[in-house]
């Protein structure tokens, strides 16, 4: 009989932890017991798991994570610098999809089709969850570095509204009904209007002009691929709901044939190939949805780099690009008995 543990959701009421507890039922992932904390806004509501309701209880500093083997945070960075001793105290695991621990040296940034292996070594019981784009964009990448050592990555994402949170995706639907109406546009969530437009920032302009988003994907890539790869973004938010694309331009140390990237791609972990042009075959966010794997296409030469390869992803933001991959992290723990 398979052993059976303990799991918290801190952020259950979030999009991100909602989608915990699908993916963790879609998944049957072994839970004795489900625990579910939130904010005292959100703290008293319920949610259902395997037809059981459960209810969402307060995150305070006390000893409620005393019993629990693995803890799933989603509640901004913040709170989970605030809590990570409450949650960790007893010898939880704390899985943390937020920026918090990220590039912390004593925290492992671990995306399980790339470097499952450094989740294992975890001096403060903590294991950080990466940023979206980079998760999606590192499982395409991992293939190719197999096939000759990536030294630089240029790409421009096309990021969702479910990026910004459950909130911004009501918010963008909220926008088309007031635009088709002839009504004042709502914004709050975000800069400015985002229905019927794009926006060419995510997060916070750093001293050096790029994006706090930006840097994630530079600094990110490189400590989950233990790599010295350079990675020059241009992050963008667009009027899609949900699902993440990607533009991706990766130059490599020897020249790489479209074949044996494609070859690479679709024979790799988490990716699916979705690449015929002649039928105009190519991942979509409307289709990418809902979906476990990040979908690559349009894979060719690059022009001006004949070192390079150019290829077009997609893939779940709020899944692969958040719940699932921790997910994988805690299935993996499973398999190495924590």
């Amino acid at each position: 009989m398979r052993k059976l543990y303990n799991v918290a959701v801190v952020g259950a009421s979030g999009a991100v932890g909602q989608e915990f507890l699908k993916v963790l039922e879609e998944r049957d992932f072994p839970i004795a017991e489900l625990t579910l904390f939130g904010s005292p806004r959100s703290a008293g509501s319920s949610y259902k798991f395997k037809g059981k309701d459960i209810t969402v209880k307060l995150l305070q500093h006390n000893d409620d994570f005393k019993d629990i083997d693995i803890a799933f945070t989603s509640a901004g960075a913040g709170t989970s610098k605030e809590f990570a001793e409450t949650i960790t105290k007893y010898g939880a695991v704390m899985i943390d999809n937020s920026s918090a621990f990220r590039m912390d040296e004593d925290v492992p940034l671990v995306v399980p089709e790339c470097n499952a292996e450094d989740a294992l070594v975890r001096p403060r019981g903590i294991i950080a969850n990466p940023n979206c784009t980079t998760i999606m964009m590192v499982v395409v990448l991992k293939p190719i570095e197999e096939l000759s050592h990536i030294t630089r990555v240029h790409v421009a994402s096309y990021q969702s509204a479910s990026g910004a949170g459950a909130q911004a995706m009501l918010e963008l639907e909220q926008q088309y009904k007031e635009i088709v109406e002839n009504k004042p546009v709502t914004v709050n969530k975000f800069a400015y209007q985002l229905a019927y437009n794009v926006i060419p920032q995510i997060d916070v302009f750093t001293d050096n002009g790029y994006t706090k988003e930006e840097m994630k994907m530079f600094n990110e890539t490189r400590k989950i691929l233990h790599s010295d790869v350079k990675c020059s973004a241009m992050c963008v938010r667009i009027s899609a709901l949900r699902s993440h694309s990607e533009a991706v331009w990766v130059e490599t140390e020897r020249p790489l044939s479209v074949e044996e990237v494609q070859k690479a791609i679709a024979a790799a972990p988490g990716v699916t190939l979705q690449d015929d042009p002649a039928t105009k075959t190519y991942p979509m966010p409307l289709f990418t949805g809902g979906k476990d794997d990040v979908y690559v296409g349009r894979v060719r030469k690059d022009l001006a780099n004949e070192n390079g390869i150019t290829l077009w992803l997609s893939g779940d933001q709020i899944k692969k690009g958040a719940a699932l991959n921790a997910v994988q992290i805690g299935e993996y723990l499973v398999s190495k008995g924590l």
